[in-house]
Protein backbone atom coordinates (compact mmCIF):
# COMPACT_ATOMS: atom_id res chain seq x y z
CA UNK A 1 0.00 0.00 0.00
CA UNK A 2 1.70 3.28 -1.16
CA UNK A 3 1.14 6.73 1.02
CA UNK A 4 0.54 9.72 -0.32
CA UNK A 5 3.09 11.86 -0.58
CA UNK A 6 0.95 14.94 -0.79
CA UNK A 7 0.43 16.61 1.87
CA UNK A 8 -2.85 18.02 2.62
CA UNK A 9 -3.12 21.58 1.69
CA UNK A 10 -3.02 24.09 5.01
CA UNK A 11 -6.76 25.33 6.28
CA UNK A 12 -7.53 28.71 5.01
CA UNK A 13 -7.30 31.49 8.04
CA UNK A 14 -10.91 31.81 9.49
CA UNK A 15 -12.82 35.20 8.42
CA UNK A 16 -13.33 36.03 12.37
CA UNK A 17 -11.24 35.19 15.09
CA UNK A 18 -10.84 36.39 18.29
CA UNK A 19 -8.28 39.87 19.55
CA UNK A 20 -7.55 40.53 22.97
CA UNK A 21 -7.53 44.00 23.75
CA UNK A 22 -8.37 46.60 26.03
CA UNK A 23 -9.76 49.88 26.75
CA UNK A 24 -7.96 52.90 25.87
CA UNK A 25 -10.21 55.81 25.76
CA UNK A 26 -13.57 56.33 25.88
CA UNK A 27 -15.24 59.95 24.65
CA UNK A 28 -18.92 60.13 25.52
CA UNK A 29 -20.22 61.71 22.16
CA UNK A 30 -23.53 63.03 23.31
CA UNK A 31 -26.40 61.61 25.54
CA UNK A 32 -27.36 58.33 24.17
CA UNK A 33 -23.49 57.71 22.06
CA UNK A 34 -20.39 56.49 23.82
CA UNK A 35 -17.00 55.58 21.68
CA UNK A 36 -14.86 53.80 23.24
CA UNK A 37 -11.41 52.92 21.79
CA UNK A 38 -9.55 49.65 22.47
CA UNK A 39 -5.75 49.07 22.01
CA UNK A 40 -3.90 46.28 21.74
CA UNK A 41 -1.46 44.04 19.53
CA UNK A 42 -2.89 41.85 17.88
CA UNK A 43 -5.42 44.25 16.25
CA UNK A 44 -2.24 45.06 13.70
CA UNK A 45 -4.45 42.02 11.67
CA UNK A 46 -7.78 43.19 12.18
CA UNK A 47 -10.11 43.61 9.26
CA UNK A 48 -10.04 46.78 7.65
CA UNK A 49 -13.01 45.92 5.01
CA UNK A 50 -15.49 48.63 6.65
CA UNK A 51 -19.07 49.37 5.99
CA UNK A 52 -21.29 47.99 8.20
CA UNK A 53 -19.39 44.81 9.02
CA UNK A 54 -20.24 43.23 11.86
CA UNK A 55 -18.11 41.93 15.15
CA UNK A 56 -18.70 40.83 18.81
CA UNK A 57 -18.07 42.02 21.65
CA UNK A 58 -17.20 39.91 24.80
CA UNK A 59 -17.99 41.26 28.22
CA UNK A 60 -16.31 40.04 31.37
CA UNK A 61 -17.98 37.93 33.69
CA UNK A 62 -17.80 39.41 37.19
CA UNK A 63 -14.87 37.49 39.07
CA UNK A 64 -13.93 35.55 36.26
CA UNK A 65 -13.41 37.88 33.47
CA UNK A 66 -12.36 35.62 30.29
CA UNK A 67 -11.29 32.55 32.22
CA UNK A 68 -13.72 30.50 30.21
CA UNK A 69 -13.92 32.02 26.87
CA UNK A 70 -13.03 29.83 24.10
CA UNK A 71 -10.89 31.32 21.44
CA UNK A 72 -10.63 29.16 19.01
CA UNK A 73 -12.33 28.78 15.42
CA UNK A 74 -15.45 26.95 16.65
CA UNK A 75 -15.73 28.90 19.78
CA UNK A 76 -19.24 29.69 19.20
CA UNK A 77 -20.12 25.70 19.49
CA UNK A 78 -17.75 25.35 22.41
CA UNK A 79 -18.92 28.42 24.32
CA UNK A 80 -22.67 27.25 23.58
CA UNK A 81 -22.01 24.04 25.62
CA UNK A 82 -20.11 25.71 28.88
CA UNK A 83 -22.77 25.84 31.91
CA UNK A 84 -24.79 29.12 31.29
CA UNK A 85 -23.06 30.80 34.51
CA UNK A 86 -19.58 30.59 32.82
CA UNK A 87 -20.65 31.67 29.10
CA UNK A 88 -19.40 35.40 29.04
CA UNK A 89 -22.20 37.43 27.34
CA UNK A 90 -21.48 39.21 24.10
CA UNK A 91 -23.30 41.96 21.42
CA UNK A 92 -22.67 42.58 18.21
CA UNK A 93 -21.64 45.92 16.87
CA UNK A 94 -20.61 48.09 13.98
CA UNK A 95 -16.80 48.99 14.45
CA UNK A 96 -17.17 52.67 13.37
CA UNK A 97 -13.24 53.16 12.83
CA UNK A 98 -9.56 50.96 12.49
CA UNK A 99 -6.12 52.11 12.77
CA UNK A 100 -3.61 49.04 12.13
CA UNK A 101 -1.03 51.08 12.43
CA UNK A 102 -2.05 52.15 15.89
CA UNK A 103 -3.17 48.52 16.89
CA UNK A 104 -6.81 50.66 17.74
CA UNK A 105 -10.38 49.86 16.95
CA UNK A 106 -13.35 52.40 17.89
CA UNK A 107 -16.49 51.14 18.52
CA UNK A 108 -19.83 53.25 19.08
CA UNK A 109 -22.12 52.39 21.53
CA UNK A 110 -25.24 53.81 21.64
CA UNK A 111 -26.96 53.53 25.30
CA UNK A 112 -30.09 52.96 27.01
CA UNK A 113 -28.73 52.86 30.43
CA UNK A 114 -28.29 49.75 32.53
CA UNK A 115 -31.12 47.69 30.72
CA UNK A 116 -28.61 45.69 28.63
CA UNK A 117 -25.27 44.39 29.56
CA UNK A 118 -23.43 46.43 26.54
CA UNK A 119 -25.36 49.69 27.56
CA UNK A 120 -24.59 49.36 31.11
CA UNK A 121 -20.48 48.18 30.22
CA UNK A 122 -20.15 51.30 28.22
CA UNK A 123 -21.72 53.61 30.53
CA UNK A 124 -18.60 52.34 33.38
CA UNK A 125 -16.12 51.99 30.66
CA UNK A 126 -12.67 53.17 31.81
CA UNK A 127 -9.28 53.05 30.12
CA UNK A 128 -7.47 49.82 31.48
CA UNK A 129 -10.91 47.51 31.16
CA UNK A 130 -10.05 44.10 29.58
CA UNK A 131 -12.04 43.16 26.57
CA UNK A 132 -12.57 40.65 23.89
CA UNK A 133 -13.27 41.12 20.32
CA UNK A 134 -14.62 39.00 17.75
CA UNK A 135 -13.58 40.24 14.45
CA UNK A 136 -12.40 39.63 10.44
CA UNK A 137 -8.86 38.79 10.36
CA UNK A 138 -7.42 41.05 7.27
CA UNK A 139 -5.54 37.96 6.59
CA UNK A 140 -8.05 35.87 5.96
CA UNK A 141 -9.40 35.37 2.19
CA UNK A 142 -12.68 35.94 4.46
CA UNK A 143 -12.35 39.29 5.64
CA UNK A 144 -15.40 40.99 4.05
CA UNK A 145 -17.84 38.05 5.69
CA UNK A 146 -20.26 40.15 7.61
CA UNK A 147 -20.97 43.06 4.98
CA UNK A 148 -24.66 43.60 4.35
CA UNK A 149 -24.80 47.02 2.75
CA UNK A 150 -24.16 45.38 -1.11
CA UNK A 151 -25.77 47.49 -3.18
CA UNK A 152 -25.27 47.16 -7.08
CA UNK A 153 -25.19 49.63 -9.64
CA UNK A 154 -27.92 52.09 -8.91
CA UNK A 155 -28.90 55.92 -9.25
CA UNK A 156 -29.79 55.97 -5.46
CA UNK A 157 -29.08 54.98 -2.37
CA UNK A 158 -31.86 55.27 0.99
CA UNK A 159 -29.98 54.42 4.45
CA UNK A 160 -32.79 54.46 7.36
CA UNK A 161 -32.22 53.10 11.29
CA UNK A 162 -32.57 54.00 14.77
CA UNK A 163 -29.95 55.25 17.06
CA UNK A 164 -28.57 51.24 17.33
CA UNK A 165 -27.69 51.24 13.03
CA UNK A 166 -26.29 55.26 13.67
CA UNK A 167 -22.80 53.59 14.08
CA UNK A 168 -22.62 51.50 10.77
CA UNK A 169 -24.81 54.32 8.37
CA UNK A 170 -22.19 56.93 9.34
CA UNK A 171 -19.55 54.23 8.79
CA UNK A 172 -21.03 53.19 5.15
CA UNK A 173 -21.69 57.33 4.78
CA UNK A 174 -17.68 57.59 4.56
CA UNK A 175 -17.01 54.93 2.18
CA UNK A 176 -19.71 55.90 -0.44
CA UNK A 177 -18.13 56.72 -3.73
CA UNK A 178 -17.78 60.82 -4.21
CA UNK A 179 -20.38 60.76 -6.98
CA UNK A 180 -22.88 58.52 -4.41
CA UNK A 181 -27.00 59.97 -4.20
CA UNK A 182 -29.74 59.45 -2.22
CA UNK A 183 -30.13 59.76 1.87
CA UNK A 184 -29.46 59.15 5.58
CA UNK A 185 -32.17 58.99 8.08
CA UNK A 186 -31.16 58.22 11.65
CA UNK A 187 -34.34 58.69 14.34
CA UNK A 188 -32.21 59.52 17.67
CA UNK A 189 -34.00 59.87 21.26
CA UNK A 190 -32.85 63.50 21.64
CA UNK A 191 -31.47 66.25 19.25
CA UNK A 192 -28.49 66.32 21.42
CA UNK A 193 -27.64 63.13 19.79
CA UNK A 194 -26.77 64.41 16.32
CA UNK A 195 -23.15 63.44 15.58
CA UNK A 196 -20.79 64.56 12.86
CA UNK A 197 -20.23 62.44 10.06
CA UNK A 198 -18.83 63.32 6.32
CA UNK A 199 -21.25 61.63 3.61
CA UNK A 200 -20.50 62.90 -0.17
CA UNK A 201 -21.59 66.07 -1.22
CA UNK A 202 -25.11 64.59 -3.09
CA UNK A 203 -26.45 62.23 -0.30
CA UNK A 204 -28.40 64.50 2.16
CA UNK A 205 -27.87 63.03 6.11
CA UNK A 206 -31.34 63.54 8.47
CA UNK A 207 -31.18 63.34 11.70
CA UNK A 208 -34.68 62.65 13.54
CA UNK A 209 -35.24 63.09 16.97
CA UNK A 210 -37.75 61.18 18.91
CA UNK A 211 -38.03 63.58 21.43
CA UNK A 212 -39.67 61.08 23.89
CA UNK A 213 -42.23 59.40 20.98
CA UNK A 214 -41.93 55.84 20.29
CA UNK A 215 -39.13 54.37 17.89
CA UNK A 216 -40.41 54.74 14.21
CA UNK A 217 -42.79 57.81 15.11
CA UNK A 218 -40.12 60.09 12.81
CA UNK A 219 -38.53 57.86 10.83
CA UNK A 220 -41.70 55.72 9.28
CA UNK A 221 -43.43 58.60 8.07
CA UNK A 222 -40.38 60.81 6.50
CA UNK A 223 -38.87 57.12 4.89
CA UNK A 224 -42.28 56.75 3.30
CA UNK A 225 -42.83 60.55 1.97
CA UNK A 226 -39.26 60.48 0.35
CA UNK A 227 -39.35 57.22 -1.23
CA UNK A 228 -43.32 58.46 -2.63
CA UNK A 229 -41.04 61.96 -3.65
CA UNK A 230 -37.96 60.51 -5.02
CA UNK A 231 -37.83 56.75 -5.97
CA UNK A 232 -40.87 54.93 -6.37
CA UNK A 233 -40.49 52.30 -8.66
CA UNK A 234 -43.87 51.61 -9.99
CA UNK A 235 -46.06 54.24 -8.28
CA UNK A 236 -46.46 54.06 -4.42
CA UNK A 237 -50.41 53.38 -2.89
CA UNK A 238 -51.26 56.21 -1.20
CA UNK A 239 -52.85 56.94 2.37
CA UNK A 240 -49.41 56.93 4.33
CA UNK A 241 -49.95 57.26 7.43
CA UNK A 242 -49.46 61.23 8.88
CA UNK A 243 -49.86 60.93 12.59
CA UNK A 244 -47.81 60.09 15.37
CA UNK A 245 -51.09 57.67 16.52
CA UNK A 246 -51.55 56.19 12.86
CA UNK A 247 -47.62 55.62 12.75
CA UNK A 248 -47.24 54.04 16.96
CA UNK A 249 -50.49 51.69 15.41
CA UNK A 250 -49.17 50.65 12.09
CA UNK A 251 -45.82 49.48 14.33
CA UNK A 252 -46.88 48.03 16.98
CA UNK A 253 -49.45 45.60 14.89
CA UNK A 254 -46.01 44.73 13.04
CA UNK A 255 -44.36 43.94 16.18
CA UNK A 256 -47.65 41.66 17.22
CA UNK A 257 -46.65 39.94 13.86
CA UNK A 258 -42.79 38.97 14.51
CA UNK A 259 -42.15 35.81 14.72
CA UNK A 260 -39.25 34.47 17.54
CA UNK A 261 -36.82 33.93 14.43
CA UNK A 262 -34.58 37.15 13.89
CA UNK A 263 -35.79 39.58 10.90
CA UNK A 264 -32.98 39.70 8.84
CA UNK A 265 -32.32 39.46 5.22
CA UNK A 266 -29.84 40.59 2.70
CA UNK A 267 -29.85 40.22 -0.72
CA UNK A 268 -27.11 37.61 -2.11
CA UNK A 269 -24.24 38.90 -3.70
CA UNK A 270 -24.85 42.44 -4.76
CA UNK A 271 -28.37 43.98 -5.01
CA UNK A 272 -30.53 44.09 -8.46
CA UNK A 273 -29.30 46.97 -10.48
CA UNK A 274 -32.07 49.53 -10.94
CA UNK A 275 -33.30 53.37 -9.80
CA UNK A 276 -33.10 52.75 -5.49
CA UNK A 277 -31.05 50.36 -3.01
CA UNK A 278 -32.76 50.60 0.58
CA UNK A 279 -30.74 49.49 3.71
CA UNK A 280 -33.20 49.24 6.48
CA UNK A 281 -31.49 48.56 10.12
CA UNK A 282 -32.57 49.34 14.27
CA UNK A 283 -35.81 48.14 15.91
CA UNK A 284 -37.32 44.87 14.25
CA UNK A 285 -41.34 46.02 14.40
CA UNK A 286 -39.91 49.34 12.93
CA UNK A 287 -38.14 47.78 10.36
CA UNK A 288 -40.59 44.91 9.33
CA UNK A 289 -42.92 48.22 8.44
CA UNK A 290 -40.25 50.05 6.40
CA UNK A 291 -39.89 46.85 4.27
CA UNK A 292 -43.18 46.25 3.78
CA UNK A 293 -44.12 49.76 2.52
CA UNK A 294 -40.76 49.40 -0.02
CA UNK A 295 -41.64 45.91 -1.26
CA UNK A 296 -45.65 45.94 -1.06
CA UNK A 297 -46.29 49.56 -2.03
CA UNK A 298 -43.44 51.66 -3.67
CA UNK A 299 -42.89 48.83 -5.60
CA UNK A 300 -39.46 47.92 -5.15
CA UNK A 301 -37.46 44.51 -6.08
CA UNK A 302 -36.91 42.79 -2.68
CA UNK A 303 -33.58 42.23 -4.30
CA UNK A 304 -32.81 45.65 -3.90
CA UNK A 305 -34.19 45.83 0.16
CA UNK A 306 -31.25 44.69 2.96
CA UNK A 307 -32.87 44.75 6.49
CA UNK A 308 -31.55 44.10 9.38
CA UNK A 309 -34.09 44.02 12.71
CA UNK A 310 -30.77 44.33 15.71
CA UNK A 311 -33.37 44.35 18.05
CA UNK A 312 -36.84 44.08 19.48
CA UNK A 313 -38.47 45.97 21.88
CA UNK A 314 -38.78 43.77 25.28
CA UNK A 315 -36.34 41.13 24.03
CA UNK A 316 -32.57 40.68 24.08
CA UNK A 317 -30.59 40.76 20.86
CA UNK A 318 -31.53 38.90 18.21
CA UNK A 319 -28.68 36.79 17.47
Amino acid sequence: MLTSLVEAAPRPRPAYRSFRTSVSRVVRMSPHFTRVTFSGDELAEFGTAGLDQRVKVVLPIAGRGFVDFPEGEEWYQAWRELPAERRNVFRTYTVRAVRPADREVDIDFALHGDLGPASAWAMQAAPGDEIILIGPDELSPGRALGIDFRPGTVDTVLLAGDETAAPAICAILEQLPADASGVAMIEVPTAEDVLSVRSPAGVEVRWLARGGGVHGERLVPAVRDWVVRTCCAQGCIPGAPTSSAAVRDLVAAENADLEDAPLWDVPEGSSLDGDCYAWLAGEASVIKTLRRFLVREAGMDRRQVAFMGYWRRGRAELD
